[in-house]
């Protein structure tokens, strides 16, 4: 039933911070009420705390205040203004209900079993005060009911699910912003700031500031200007760490400031129209399509970032090393590609994917530390930190999880890095104190003679660690764990 146009409706924005392609503020842009945006942070609600689900981590924090305010500041353009509340949910929206005498409220829903219980919660809080939770299609290109196997249950192998889902058709096509919104009663908001969202002291941001700009608009411009620029090569710069092969676009999709349908449709235009990129936007859509096979499987699995997916691993003999963590943790490993990724993800909030499998494996297999301490940290340090494939990755690399990479593939970060960082552009921009070795070394300094250390400025084990486990002996001990594990 629609809402009367008298009474205002509330549109509850949750990861999903834009104005186009929103169908829940496009329904109630259509339905010509006047419309409260709200945004509520939850830390209240038992749906939302562990284990169910976990607060986010430093870095989404702080990208969470930008997009807040660059979500504002549209909203400001259409007379409307982002109403902020802090508390539990059901609790915010029904008291927001009664406070503005809504009509309903509008949401779109999320598909993840702790966000499900939430807008039941939501929903059942409304209900007693004659208020109506209307929930839209989540920002899924298909949703899970809709990819399933022969048994009913979801897919484990992401090649099969990618091509269910590229069966199922074109997505319905993304629906443009409101070109008006009719304003609600105008109704106190908390300050930003009193949120803490922002480190102070010390405010270890300046990285974040220096390399992101949050907010739909600048999601929309970087898609832009990967599918006019970077797309051409996209195919082989992606695995190139020294080189910007990458959209750069998944912190934007984690909060929702740019939906993966605007992306498919973006994509497929750019491919019609210069079929010379055809190859390279459907490596890059299967890309997007491992975001969705990794929330897929944390819909069908609500404990993704805790629980072997594979009950072999359940038994596997990690080692306690808090030493050796907090040596990855900070880049002193003594292996430059690791090294150079930790550092990139502590100042930027975010690393080069083909980096991220190579630190993962060293944590996981070289230094035989569990997946679930790497998983955190990524947590807490990652501007894109998805619940979805932040532990799907980490499950995927480790051996554990679904379509799992082979226990016996262990990265070797010496070629590795010769690989993907020739030159040494990306270990020397992130370590300054091997820049001046010669390329050849830069990937294994403890190659080049004291002559040359001493003339690049390099003293091993003082300004810059020597490894801190031997190569070819910490994959000989991972291979003999994992043939343990699976006998």
């Amino acid at each position: 039933m629609p809402a009367a146009k008298s009474a205002p409706v509330i549109v509850w924005f949750r990861t999903d911070l834009r104005l186009s392609d929103h169908v829940a503020l496009h329904a109630a842009s259509e339905s010509g009420a006047p419309i409260v945006c709200v945004f509520i942070l939850d830390e209240d609600s038992a749906a939302l705390k562990p284990p169910r689900a976990r607060p986010l981590g430093g870095a989404s924090k702080w990208w969470l205040a930008q997009s807040l305010r660059a979500l504002d500041a549209s909203l400001k353009k259409l007379g409307q203004t982002l109403v902020l509340r802090l508390g539990a949910s059901a609790d915010v929206l029904a008291k927001l209900a009664k406070e503005t005498d809504a009509a309903s409220v509008y949401c779109i829903g999320i598909e993840i079993a702790s966000e499900r219980k939430l807008e039941a919660d939501v929903s059942s809080a409304l209900e007693k005060v004659g208020i109506e939770l209307n929930v839209f299609p989540s920002d899924l290109l298909v949703p899970p009911s809709r990819v399933r196997n022969a048994e009913g249950r979801g897919m484990r192998v992401f090649t099969l699910f990618w091509k269910r889902v590229l069966s199922t058709g074109d997505p319905s096509k993304p629906l443009p912003a409101p070109k008006k919104l009719a304003p609600g009663p105008k109704i106190k908001s908390d300050d930003l700031k009193s949120w803490n969202l922002e480190p102070t002291k010390p405010d270890w941001a300046g990285g974040l500031r220096e390399t992101w700009t949050p907010g739909e608009a600048a999601a929309q411009e970087r898609l832009k200007h990967f599918l006019d620029h970077d797309i051409k090569s996209y195919a082989t710069d992606r695995d190139r760490p020294d080189r910007d092969g990458t959209s750069r676009l998944s912190p934007h999709l984690r909060f929702g400031e740019i939906s993966p349908r605007q992306i498919w449709y973006a994509a497929n235009f750019a491919s019609a129209r210069k079929p010379a990129i055809q190859s390279d936007v459907v490596k890059f859509m299967s890309e997007v399509g491992w975001r969705e096979f990794s929330r897929h499987l944390l819909h069908d699995h609500p404990n993704l970032a805790e629980k072997n997916l594979q009950g072999s691993f359940d038994e596997f003999p990690w080692k306690r090393d808090a030493k050796a963590l907090r040596a990855w943790q900070r880049g002193l490993t003594g292996y430059p590609i690791v090294d150079a990724g930790m550092r990139e993800l502590w100042h930027t909030g975010i690393m080069h994917n083909r980096v991220r499998m190579v630190v993962a494996s060293f944590l996981v297999k070289h230094l035989l530390i569990d997946w679930r301490d790497g998983e955190k940290w990524f947590w807490d340090t990652l501007v894109d930190a998805d619940p979805g494939s932040n532990p799907a990755s980490w499950q995927w690399v480790a051996g554990s999880g679904a379509d799992a990479a082979p226990y016996f593939r262990v990265f070797n970060p010496i070629l590795q890095g010769e690989k993907f960082d020739p030159d040494g552009a990306y270990v020397s921009k992130w370590i300054p104190e091997l820049a001046k070795l010669p390329p050849k070394y830069v990937h294994q300094p403890w190659e080049a003679t004291p002559m040359e250390l001493a003339a690049a400025g390099v003293t091993l084990g003082k300004n810059y660690p020597e490894p801190i486990v031997d190569h070819k002996m910490g994959r000989e001990r991972a291979l003999a764990a994992y043939k343990k594990t699976r006998s």
